[in-house]
Parts: C-alpha cells; structure tokens; sequence
C-alpha cells in the first residue's frame, strides 16, 4: 500500500462519525446493513450519513450496492487489513538493526 494511500484511509477514519460507521459496517459483517438501518443505529441525519459514508466509499474502505430499492453499505475487508498490515509491516524494524549494532560494537 501507498503512503498517501493509507493517509487517506486513515483520515476518513480519523473522523468520529465516519469511525461510528465504519465500525458498524465491520460488526455487520459479509451481509453489510442498509443505509437506513445504519441511520436508525447511529441516530445520524440523512444528508450528514450520505456525506460520511461518500468519504469512506472515496478511500475505498467501504462499498456500496443496490439491492432492489435498498442501498446496503459493505465494509471492504481487503482495504481494512491492507492498512493494518501497512501499520504492522515495519514493526520493531529499526530495533532489530539497533540490536545488530550493540552485538558488533
């Protein structure tokens, strides 16, 4: 993943609302959950919901379908754990190079 990538993702994330929804859509799981009940569940007006849910479907961290008359909201599994392991990829990487550098001093 690239960095502006994830500083996209990690910005719409960095948002209360956007971060409510977000984790909405990850506890509802493959099946996602229709735009009116995600309103219904988080007690958030239509227009502010449309505009929360435009940024995160922007950074592709969630998707949208229409089924029949209803739009259901996917949470983008793939996304998610892509940022996940660009935050872990480089874990402790300069502390094993530091550890090098003692034991050869």
């Amino acid at each position: 993943m690239k960095i502006d990538d994830a500083a996209g993702r990690l910005e719409a994330l960095g948002n209360r609302t956007r971060l409510q929804i977000y984790r909405a859509l990850v506890r509802a799981g493959q099946p996602g959950m229709a735009v009116g009940r995600l309103q219904d569940k988080l007690k958030i007006p239509a227009s502010t919901l449309s505009h929360h849910i435009k940024s995160l479907v922007a950074v592709g961290l969630i998707s949208q379908v229409r089924e029949s008359t209803t739009l259901v909201c996917h949470a983008n599994y793939d996304a998610m754990q892509g940022l996940v392991d660009f935050l872990v990829s480089e874990c402790c990487a300069d502390e094993a190079e530091c550890k090098d550098t003692k034991s050869a001093a």
